[in-house]
């Protein structure tokens, strides 16, 4: 089916870029990461250092040695075959049908503090679901359309992490600061607030997604490790920033994972007049970074699950793409039916938007880092088994120090997975372990259930797939 299809070469580095910073800077995250205290600000600095610029590089490699449409499936495909690449391509797919409808909650969250006081949380569920079918609906459409939500979006998100970076300097100079934060402050610390320090490690993950539309780019060898550094730059510096920012107005333990940015937005500029204007206008601007999250998302994980469905590895629902315009509509309302199923059950088991945010966010987490890990060995083997492919770009300092820092990345993706799962003070997240073990055991009937149709099909029929 999709042999017959000629895609739109349309994704330019500039579009590279605005789409990894749309996928990757999340606002989300950012109340999650404040909540840390004052060593958030050395986790960001530490863990950009060992992890988030080593697996920057590792994906830059991988983008544009191996430039094809599916991204991060058709890479584990090739090295662990197609079981694994299914694996990969379901746990990719099946996060995100799950972390939509969170960031559509807090979406919902956002718009009730500023539009909506009296919204009930069945209320913001039926906003996240409403929500949800949009994003199902644009993922119809082929990037040189669609591409231009997330390029907005980054530009929006950008612009308000920026002003909260702006509003802090400016707040503290009056009111000094909600945290102390010093060396000895910053130090790393082992309480209550580690059951976020995942959440960093889950904002710097994306840096692939757009290697996903690798048939829609312009020239990927080129452009594919330009975008990455220039983005993950961008990205490591506001995030930084950022945190630091949400600790200067909020003590961390009052920090609300759904509406601490915009109660630091109004600390910072909600003076009456044109102050509330402009609070109103960036929360405007945050709904729609939320809105462009979940298609960006969206956009790349459906392209992935797609050709992992036309290569036989995951139910043909999956694979059924538009006629004319080869976009992923089947694994587009899968989407949708599987987001709003989710947010019906775990909505209703909730007892405030905080809870069913932070619940949809943990057990999605667990499902999205494991691919990761499998990307990495998909990496090393590259490494060990490819010797004669030509890289346009590598991972410097030989074999040994490009391997020494993907297993290092798996073990940082490990320790997040089992904080997830395990909080330090309380013990086992049931929740959050329960959801996971559903996710993983629904994707393993699928891609069995796939394969065992696939042995039974006539010679001539996989042929003609």
């Amino acid at each position: 089916m999709n042999e017959t299809i000629q895609r739109h070469k349309t994704l330019g580095k500039t579009d590279m870029v605005l789409f990894t910073v749309s996928a990757i800077l999340l606002l989300d995250t950012l109340a999650a990461a404040a909540s840390i205290g004052a060593s958030s600000i050395f986790w960001w600095l530490f863990l950009g250092l060992i992890f988030f610029l080593p697996f920057a590089m590792i994906c830059a490699e991988m983008g544009c040695t191996y430039a094809e449409q599916g991204g991060i499936y058709a890479w584990v495909r090739n090295a662990f075959g197609g079981r694994w690449g299914s694996r990969v391509s379901w746990g990719y797919w099946v996060n995100t049908a799950v972390w939509i409808p969170a960031i559509f909650i807090l979406f919902a969250g956002i718009l009730k503090q500023l539009f909506l006081p009296g919204l009930s949380l069945p209320g913001q569920i039926a906003i996240g679901i409403t929500l949800l079918w949009i994003t199902v609906a644009l993922n119809a459409i082929t990037l040189d359309i669609g591409k231009w939500i997330p390029n907005i979006g980054a530009i929006f998100k950008i612009s308000v992490f920026i002003a909260v970076i702006a509003g802090a300097v400016i707040y503290t100079r009056e009111h000094g600061m909600a945290n102390t934060i010093s060396l000895q402050s910053m130090a790393p610390s082992w309480n209550s607030g580690a059951q976020y320090i995942p959440a960093i490690i889950y904002g710097m993950l994306g840096f692939e997604l757009v290697s996903a539309s690798s048939d829609e780019m312009i020239d990927p060898s080129r452009d594919v490790p330009r975008s990455i550094f220039i983005s993950g730059f961008i990205i490591i510096v506001l995030y930084t920033a950022a945190t630091a920012a949400v600790l200067a107005a909020l003590p961390a333990d009052k920090i609300d994972l759904v509406e601490g940015l915009m109660n630091t937005l109004n600390l910072f500029f909600d003076d009456g007049g044109f102050g509330r204007w402009f609070v109103l206008v960036l929360g405007v601007a945050t709904l729609y970074t939320f809105f462009s999250n979940g298609v960006t998302w969206a956009l790349g994980c459906n392209r992935a699950a797609a050709e992992a469905a036309q290569e036989g590895e995951l139910p043909d629902f999956f694979g059924i793409e538009h006629r004319t315009l080869g976009t992923p509509i089947g694994a587009a309302i899968a989407m949708g039916i599987f987001g709003t199923l989710t947010l019906l059950l775990y909505g209703f088991l909730s007892n405030s938007n905080e809870d069913l945010f932070w619940s949809l966010f943990a057990f999605s987490a667990v499902i999205f880092l494991l691919p990761y890990i499998a990307m990495l060995f998909a990496f090393i083997k590259s490494r060990n088994v490819d010797t004669d492919v030509v890289r346009p770009y590598k991972v410097p300092g030989g074999n040994a120090v490009a391997k020494s820092l993907a297993y290092v990345c798996i073990v940082i993706l490990a320790l997040s997975v089992a904080l997830f799962i395990y909080t330090p003070g309380e013990g086992i997240q049931r929740p959050v372990l329960f959801g996971a073990f559903v996710m993983i055991a629904i994707g393993e009937v699928l891609i069995r259930a796939t394969e065992k149709r696939k042995s039974t099909t006539p010679l001539n029929q996989n042929e003609a797939h």
